[in-house]
């Protein structure tokens, strides 16, 4: 038979009330039995004080001390009393005449409890008349004195609490359930209703098939309630997976941002954009909310201040301080916006050198491509003699042979700067190399009487990229022999060298620059002077490339006039 909602509730509240008067009779029943053990350890405390008076009055010692007869007698015949010295011998028993059969009473609880809290009680059987007594002790300097009164049926029913309020507990219980079945009765009402007003909220949706309720209205809201609470968790929880993602995106990202409120207080703020607002602003700001009084950042204020705007995103760039910052501002539908602050220094230097340099190859392009058009269509468009027309193809020769150098040199210096992955490392001989140079070079230096001396190890080795490390003394001699002019002598040297690095240095004895081009000498497409590189027929990047061979080798790279004349390049290369 299955009980209605009333009735199991009824049931639920019936074995609660049981519980909870059960309880209190219990306690009270407990606290009573503890007040009348209270009284009786206090009566048994006031004959241990008799007692101790007694002694102390009348002098009593261990010879003297049978004359506390006098004193038992005139107390209750049940009370038993004993007298211990400190160290656990009994000196006096009431109910004993030989003392020398008692063992040393030190190891009675009551003994036991009264040596550290004054006095101690317990109830338990006596050794020496094997009857059960409820002991109390009291220590004193000198001694204990035990008083004990039998634990027979007069003593238990003193100890026993009164019947009187169990019976009015249960009086009132029986009043308590005739009301109680009364509240079930109402709360049975109330739980339908409340069934029927979250399902309205609810609406039709099925109920979670993993979780288990009673098979009642109860059960009905819980499992409407817990759904609920289930979607309610999945939305924060992916909330806050969203929001730890945009967070983490922010601390991690290298654009400074910032998200204020409609009323332009922060609400979020990353370090680079304090770190990026303070570099701008002229003066420290400790509070991002000063970003609106600082005249570098007024184009914000502008934009926000304009209730005519057409779009809801502002973007300017701004120099300062030697950098370049794009900085944008976006409106939200609700007012809130958001300021980044991106540092594009590096992107705005690299445009700029891109720029730079095909303008720099278109230009020097120009000049073999003219010069090879212009002999082409010559040969093309006249008849020339023999001899002439071989004297335009080795012209026209030589500038193809310029514009595939020019090429090559440009291709080279830009996979080193962008794709520098692609350069492969292994054990290299560094006087291998520089002999390879020399031999491959060899006709030029003959030819404008050019002395190469090499002073290196045989076995000099390092970890390096062999067509680098060639173009780097390439492009060196190459230069030595375009502009040092004949009749001079060319020095590479291994000065030093130590655990990490190899210490080198090249010179020639030439004519050497002016004191203002040395800094400039590594640039692309630099010049001492127009036409000079066109005219010997470099490409203009031969110590640009060495430059950055020599990064990619981990060294660096000086260059100074030597004061017997020529260039010198100091630089080094990691092992």
């Amino acid at each position: 038979m299955k009980l209605t909602y009333k009735q199991r509730i009824f049931c639920y509240f019936l074995v609660i009330f049981v519980l909870f008067a059960g309880s209190i009779i219990i306690f009270e029943q407990s606290e009573e039995k503890k007040y009348r053990t209270d009284d009786l350890i206090a009566r048994l405390d006031r004959y241990s004080e008799i007692v101790h008076k007694y002694i102390e009055q009348n002098q009593l010692n261990d010879t003297t001390i049978p004359k506390l007869h006098n004193l038992a007698d005139i107390l209750p015949d049940d009370i038993r009393i004993t007298v211990i010295g400190t160290e656990g011998k009994v000196k006096y028993d009431k109910d004993v005449t030989n003392l020398n059969t008692l063992e040393n009473h030190l190891d009675r609880p009551e003994i036991r409890n009264a040596q550290y809290q004054s006095h101690g009680w317990n109830i338990r059987m006596s050794a020496s008349t094997k009857h059960e007594y409820i002991y109390y002790a009291r220590h004193y300097p000198s001694y204990y004195v035990r008083v004990a009164l039998p634990y027979n049926i007069e003593t238990k029913n003193m100890l026993q609490a009164d019947k009187m309020f169990i019976y009015i507990v249960g009086i009132m219980f029986i009043i308590v359930l005739v009301l109680l079945n009364y509240a079930a009765g109402r709360f049975s009402s109330s739980i339908a209703r409340l069934k029927t007003f979250t399902s309205l909220i609810k609406g039709d949706k099925p109920l979670p098939k993993d979780i288990h309720f009673p098979d009642d209205e109860l059960g009905e809201i819980g499992y409407e309630l817990v759904d609920i609470f289930d979607q309610k968790e999945k939305i924060k929880h992916n909330i806050e997976l969203e929001r730890e993602k945009i967070i983490r995106h922010f601390q991690f990202s290298e654009e400074g941002l910032c998200i204020f409120s409609s009323d332009r207080k922060k609400v979020y703020a990353n370090t680079h954009f304090i770190h990026f607002m303070n570099f701008i602003a002229d003066k420290p700001m400790f509070n991002v909310d000063m970003i609106f009084k600082e005249d570098a950042f007024s184009p914000i204020m502008e934009f926000l201040d304009d209730t005519n705007k057409v779009q809801n995103h502002s973007i300017f760039e701004l120099n300062r301080n030697g950098k370049v910052f794009l900085i944008k501002t976006i409106v939200f539908e609700d007012k809130s916006f958001e300021i980044t602050i991106k540092d594009i220094t590096k992107v705005e230097k690299n445009r700029l050198l891109k720029q730079e340099m095909t303008n720099n190859i278109a230009h020097e392009l120009r000049t073999p491509v003219t010069s090879l058009r212009g002999y082409l269509e010559t040969l093309n468009e006249q008849s020339l003699p023999a001899d002439k027309q071989k004297q335009f193809i080795d012209r026209a020769y030589q500038q193809s042979i310029r514009l595939s150098n020019l090429i090559d040199d440009v291709s080279l210096i830009s996979k080193m700067e962008e794709s520098t992955k692609q350069f492969t490392t292994e054990n290299i001989n560094l006087s291998q190399v520089i002999n390879d140079v020399r031999i491959d070079l060899t006709d030029k230096l003959v030819e404008n009487d050019i002395k190469l001396d090499i002073s290196l190890k045989d076995d000099l080795h390092l970890t390096g990229n062999y067509t680098l490390l060639y173009s780097i003394f390439r492009n060196l001699i190459d230069n030595s022999i375009s502009y040092a002019g004949p009749h001079t002598e060319i020095h590479i040297n291994n000065y030093m060298e130590d655990e990490k690095f190899l210490y080198l240095s090249f010179y020639d004895t030439g004519k050497g620059v002016g004191e203002e081009h040395l800094n400039r000498l590594f640039e692309r497409f630099y010049r001492v002077s127009e036409g000079r590189t066109r005219d010997t027929g470099g490409s203009g990047l031969g110590l640009s490339i060495v430059r950055n061979a020599v990064l990619f080798h981990k060294g660096e790279i000086q260059v100074k006039n030597r004061i017997d004349g020529g260039l010198e390049f100091l630089f080094t290369l990691k092992k």
